[in-house]
This record gives structure tokens, C-alpha cells and sequence, in this order.
């Protein structure tokens, strides 16, 4: 059963940094790809960043520049850095996997239907 807990949510001000850490289990970690997503309220899931098992990174123009995905097998757990965090990046930050078998461009990696595993979410808040 695949799972997947992800922590690191906080209260921050503007400019702050924060490390949300995403740990998986109960599947062959290598073999998937991890995305983050987040979801305000009253607005749509949407893609921030995303890492395949072979380590191809994608960043949501949006946040370009203020983030860093990267994975760690032997942890089985996926780290997203913010940095110069904004008010407008307050949502519930979401871990998602899929099993890449037919291969890592079979997905988009930006979309919310390419991936069937997710987590309970992490709040994030930034506020003044």
C-alpha cells in the first residue's frame, strides 16, 4: 500500500524559507515519480514542482527561482525548499505519486490526474 506523510508546514512571514519533507512507504521508491501541489482556498490544485525516479526535476513558472526539489532513496523521502516566501504561497502543500513502469515522459508531471497516491497535505501560511 503505497503512502505517503508529508510535514514541514508552518507559519511564516514573508521572505522566510521552509523545508516540507515528503516520506513515502510501501512501495519501490526508485520506480516512482513524486510531485508537489498545493491548493488554496477557494482555488484550484495546482503543480509547483515535481522530481522522477531518475531524477528529472520541473518547476512551476510561478515559483521559478524559489525552489528546490530533491530526493533521497535511502530515506525513501522527497524535500521541497520555498524560499522568499510570499503571502500568496498560503495553501495546503500536497506530496502525489505515480509508478513511472511505461517510463518517466509517459506523464505529465504537471497535472493532478497523473498521479494516483496522494497525501494528507501540509498547511503552509505566510503571513505579515
Amino acid at each position: 500500500q503505497v503512502t505517503l506523510v508529508e510535514s514541514g508546514g508552518a507559519l511564516v512571514r514573508p521572505g522566510g524559507s521552509l523545508r516540507l519533507s515528503c516520506a513515502a512507504s510501501g512501495f519501490k521508491f526508485d520506480n516512482y515519480g513524486v510531485a508537489w501541489f498545493r491548493q488554496a482556498p477557494g482555488k484550484e490544485r495546482e503543480g509547483v514542482s515535481a522530481i522522477s525516479g531518475g531524477g528529472h526535476t520541473y518547476y512551476a513558472d510561478s515559483m521559478a527561482g524559489r525552489l528546490t526539489i530533491v530526493r533521497d532513496g535511502a530515506q525513501s523521502t522527497v524535500y521541497l525548499d520555498i524560499n522568499n516566501l510570499k503571502p500568496e504561497d498560503t495553501a495546503v502543500y500536497y506530496c502525489a505519486a505515480r509508478n513511472e513502469m511505461y517510463g518517466e515522459s509517459s506523464y505529465d508531471p504537471t497535472s493532478a490526474e497523473s498521479f494516483d497516491s496522494w497525501g494528507q497535505g501540509t498547511q503552509v501560511t505566510v503571513f505579515s
